[in-house]
């Protein structure tokens, strides 16, 4: 529960990522990072302990009206998931603590079963840092992300589950 709490908190970053958004570079295979993300939704956290990293899941509208109504697999064309990561560190005020560090990266994952055929129905996306440089030489960088996520091909592709609210 602390760390879904500190990664609340976390999101308050989103604001500074957000207006550095405007003069960022897109990816290398065109994707730009989608405007507005960091006023979406939370659809679910998580935390990788072999990389000691918190992880904010969030969703655009078609994304959160899927998730939930639990219509995910297939996620539906026009769905666009974004995760914020961040290095964990404990916390300075509360010694059992989690709470996030230094910002690592964003992706992005963007449903369209037509444009992205060869990835498994999605466009992936990712930059690095706090300068938000784009991830890649060029854009079959993307078959790397395909190569990952195709460990859950029978949940399109997607490892996020949707938390559950009361």
């Amino acid at each position: 529960m602390k760390t879904v709490i500190a990664l609340f908190a976390a999101l308050l970053i989103s604001p500074q990522l957000a207006a550095e958004q405007a003069t960022v570079a897109p990816a290398p295979n065109g994707i730009t990072i989608p405007e507005g993300y960091e006023n979406w939704r939370l659809i679910a956290i998580s935390q990788r302990t072999e990389s000691q990293t918190l992880r904010a899941i969030l969703g655009n509208s078609i994304a959160i009206e899927a998730a939930r109504q639990g219509k995910t697999n297939p996620w539906p064309n026009g769905t666009i998931l974004a995760k914020l990561n961040w290095k964990q560190k404990a916390s300075d005020k509360f010694a059992t603590a989690v709470i996030p560090g230094e910002f690592i990266h964003a992706d992005f994952m963007i449903k369209d079963s037509q444009k992205y055929v060869a990835t498994g129905g999605w466009g992936y996306a990712r930059w690095l840092g706090q300068q938000q440089q784009p991830y890649g030489k060029d854009a079959s960088f993307a078959a790397e992300c395909q190569g990952c996520h195709s460990a859950v091909q029978d949940q399109d592709f997607v490892f996020t589950t949707a938390v559950k609210l009361p």
